[in-house]
């Protein structure tokens, strides 16, 4: 079985992580198939509380299963979330009283062959938090190539 390994690359430039969870994903067959493909994008997607207190994500894109008849699923529907029942009251305690957010990192299929989620609690970065990201970047990037050039 091949690794699939779906990241957010835009939220640790964006966000600054508090706290991590893995969460299940409640989809349907075609999605999954398309998963399998690696036919799946997390960027612009968030989570947030339904009424019920549930968790769902919004705007993950999964694209169409090329070999799905009219059976196929919506592309970017809002899937519900799985996560202990502990977790989501602290989830949903830390997003009312502080104003954080909550953003899904990354995909990935567990070793039983099931989508996984994992999800971060996370604040917003300010614009000069961004530019200190980037300067960090650029700097271990030029510590790589002076290491790489001295062997």
């Amino acid at each position: 079985m091949q690794q699939i390994n779906i990241k957010n690359k835009r939220a640790s430039f964006e966000y600054e992580f508090i706290e991590k969870f893995v969460a299940g994903v409640q989809l349907y067959g075609t999605e999954i198939k398309s998963i399998r493909s690696g036919k799946a994008s997390l960027v612009d997607s968030f989570c947030y509380f339904t009424k019920n207190e549930e968790l769902f994500i919004k705007a993950m894109h999964i694209s169409e299963y090329k070999f799905g008849s009219y059976y196929n699923h919506e592309e970017k529907r809002d899937r519900k979330l799985l996560l202990h029942k502990r977790e989501l009251k602290k989830l949903l305690r830390k997003t009312k009283e502080s104003g954080l957010t909550i953003i899904p990192l990354r995909m990935f299929l567990n070793d039983r062959g099931l989508a996984k989620i994992e999800i971060a609690l996370c604040r917003g970065k300010k614009h000069y938090d961004k530019r200190e990201s980037l300067k960090q970047k650029d700097h271990k990037r030029e510590m790589d190539r002076m290491m790489k050039k001295n062997y």
